[in-house]
């Protein structure tokens, strides 16, 4: 046996332990979450005991996936029943011990996302997110800002990308609910006498809760609030003295911007400003996109010569080495070809526009990433419209539909209104009107 699978199976036991339960309490328990969950088990409470005993036996087994999914229920909520999933909670010990007993992170992903869509399934679990120190920490340092401390700080930066991870893989309104508390708390937390030495870093979580919750309040279609965040945002990181940091609000601010506000002359002067700042900032990365957005919105200009040299300078970001980037992850060749493809879309040749749109869209694969692959394949199908393949263009977008009722998403929503204006000529062909059918059971358009 493992060191890991040791470690993994004195976890469990640990667990167990710290609620107090036997081995047939444990197994009683799971009984009675398969019953709530209306997943009764057909096996014996002794049956199920012998389980139990086996993950934490000194030859340790993996929990099936129906009994991580009731271990992971279980362990979900405390003793006074409230939902904690953050660190530092049973749920996030849970976690790792199956990881030690050899699970993969995949499914561990996939677990914990659906804990956290449960967890706000009944308009509950605000401070899911946040584990039990936490919460404790964020109690005391509400009532007196001078008792906050770094383990605060460290569960609300958590928190908020606890938060930005499930993008795409819960709707925008359950998003929102779970970013609350954090929003709050810097709020309250930088109007209080906080300790001097914690500002810097409080006013950088804020800037990032800031700026998720203004494109979350977006996406629900709240402009006023997302102004408002977005403007909180930009002031919290304009103190920063990183101006990679002020630079990354205005991209967020401006995406939403060209899709809130008519025009793009709004959304030109924070792209113009977000370059500024990239441009003397020390993440490549950032400057990689504030680049490659500047192209975008030449493109849609209908300023080609300026939108190629946008997309060069975007490319050459990223060829550069980035090293010591404080943010390596925000950007990369594939969002860039999402953004090679627009500008092809707008200013050049739609074939090319349609390939580089699939290649980047297969390459989208991640559940953070599934938004942004409904946008690149929306663009797509529009690119199969101009280049006379209207039925393949509405096969695309079926699935785009799917995409946008499960996340909310109000971007693609919008480009498949759009798309489906360009599918008019068309509109006798029974494709259309299946694709019309679909749009008008999921999203009423």
């Amino acid at each position: 046996m493992s060191t890991c699978e040791t470690r993994g199976a004195a976890a469990l036991k640990s667990l167990r332990k710290a609620r107090g339960w036997s081995l047939a309490d444990t197994a009683r328990a799971l009984i009675d979450t398969a019953r709530r969950l209306d997943q009764p088990l057909s096996s014996s409470a002794p049956s199920v005991q012998r389980s139990v005993a086996r993950w934490e036996s000194s030859k340790p087994i993996l929990p099936s996936d129906r009994y991580q999914l009731l271990l992971a229920h279980l362990y979900s909520r405390g003793a006074d029943g409230q939902v904690a999933l953050g660190p530092g909670s049973d749920f996030a010990e849970l976690l790792d011990a199956l990881a030690y007993l050899g699970e993969a992170d995949a499914h561990l992903h996939e677990l914990r996302a659906l804990l956290v869509r449960t967890a706000t399934d009944d308009g509950t679990g605000l401070l899911a997110l946040l584990g039990p120190a936490t919460q404790y920490s964020m109690a005391v340092a509400l009532a007196d800002p001078t008792r906050a401390d770094d383990a605060l700080l460290d569960g609300l930066r958590a928190a908020v990308g606890d938060v930005n991870s499930q993008v795409g893989s819960l709707p925008f309104a359950r998003l929102q609910l779970l970013l609350a508390p954090v929003i709050e708390s810097c709020q309250r937390l930088l109007a209080g006498d906080v300790p001097e030495p914690l500002r810097p870093e409080l006013r950088t979580v804020a800037a990032q809760a800031y700026t998720l919750a203004g494109r979350l309040a977006f996406e629900t279609r709240d402009d006023q609030a997302s102004r408002a965040l977005y403007a909180a945002a930009t002031d919290a990181a304009g103190q920063l003295g990183a101006p990679w940091r002020r630079a990354v609000v205005h991209l967020s601010h401006a995406l939403v911007t060209l899709y809130s506000v008519p025009g793009i002359g709004a959304a030109r002067e924070l792209v113009d400003a977000a370059v500024r700042d990239a441009r003397t900032g020390d993440s490549v990365r950032v400057r990689a996109r504030a680049h490659a957005l500047q192209a975008e919105i030449a493109a849609r200009s209908g300023a080609g010569r300026h939108a190629q040299t946008a997309l060069s300078l975007a490319w050459y970001d990223l060829d550069r080495d980035d090293d010591g980037d404080p943010s390596p992850t925000s950007f990369s060749a594939d969002h860039l070809r999402g953004f090679e493809g627009l500008c092809e879309l707008y200013v050049g040749d739609a074939a090319v526009a349609h390939d580089v749109f699939a290649s980047s869209a297969e390459a989208l694969d991640a559940p953070r990433e599934r938004v942004q692959r409904a946008i690149v394949s929306t663009d797509q199908a529009l690119a199969c419209i101009r280049l006379d393949a209207p039925e393949r263009a509405a096969d695309l977008l079926h699935n785009c539909v799917d995409s946008a009722i499960s996340t909310g998403g109000r971007v693609p929503t919008l480009r498949l209104r759009r798309a489906r204006k360009e599918l008019r000529p068309w509109r006798r062909e029974g494709f259309v009107a299946d694709l019309d059918d679909h749009l008008i059971d999921v999203l009423g358009c």
